[in-house]
């Protein structure tokens, strides 16, 4: 869920402009699922640019406010999103702690790194959303240290029917800066896509794992 259209086409607008997303209709990338999609997204560039991740950290951290209150503690989910959770937990002035895929094969074989106590209120704080699996597994991983997860929050969504059924079923909230119906109206509005590419970029949505170009 989108809280906000402003925020939402104005971090499309900045996810376009340093190509952590991408979309090429024409000429399409391979997903690690072996999905093709005519849509690339990597949030992790943002980092890179400190104005970007200055107004994404701050909308996050606003968000993380208005929806609940003071959390005990930001989760940030790896790799993807622990350098955004550590700055969202920065300007809130929370302790922040990472989760792992799985626990790690050596030493206290944490899967959770940094301090928990059992109940504490935790937020998690995920860079891109697409099944939701390996976002709601860290949110398994938590729930095992008896955490409370009081939600989800991401930079961009996908908007995939099987997310919102897999968040439904764990029973977590999902809130997103922005997604993909938004970055498409932001790409089409500003010419960034062509209109006979924006009927491929909406096919591909209705049916992404069986898509083909």
């Amino acid at each position: 869920m989108v809280l906000n259209k402003q925020t939402a086409k104005k971090t499309a607008e900045l996810l376009l402009q340093i190509n952590a997303i991408k979309l090429k209709p024409e000429n399409p990338f391979t997903w690690a699922s072996g999905w093709k999609s005519p849509i690339y997204c990597d949030n992790r560039i943002l980092l890179s640019y400190p104005m970007i991740r200055n107004f994404v950290k701050e909308e996050m951290a606003k968000l993380v406010e208005e929806l609940y209150g003071r959390p005990d503690v930001i989760a940030g989910v790896a790799t993807g999103a622990i350098g955004m959770g550590a700055l969202v937990a920065d300007v809130l002035g929370l302790p922040f702690i990472y989760v792992r895929p799985q626990p790690k094969s050596h030493g206290r074989k944490n899967q959770v790194e940094g301090h928990l106590e059992p109940y504490q209120n935790v937020v998690v704080i995920e860079d891109l959303i697409s099944t939701g699996m390996s976002s709601l597994n860290a949110v398994d991983a938590l729930k095992e240290e008896h955490a409370n997860v009081k939600g989800m929050i991401a930079v961009f969504t996908y908007g995939f029917d099987v997310a919102q059924r897999n968040f439904a079923e764990k029973d977590i909230a999902l809130h997103t800066l922005s997604n993909y119906g938004f970055l498409i109206e932001q790409a089409s509005e500003t010419g960034y896509i062509k209109e006979e590419q924006l009927a491929t970029l909406m096919e591909w949505r209705k049916d992404p794992s069986h898509w083909k170009k």
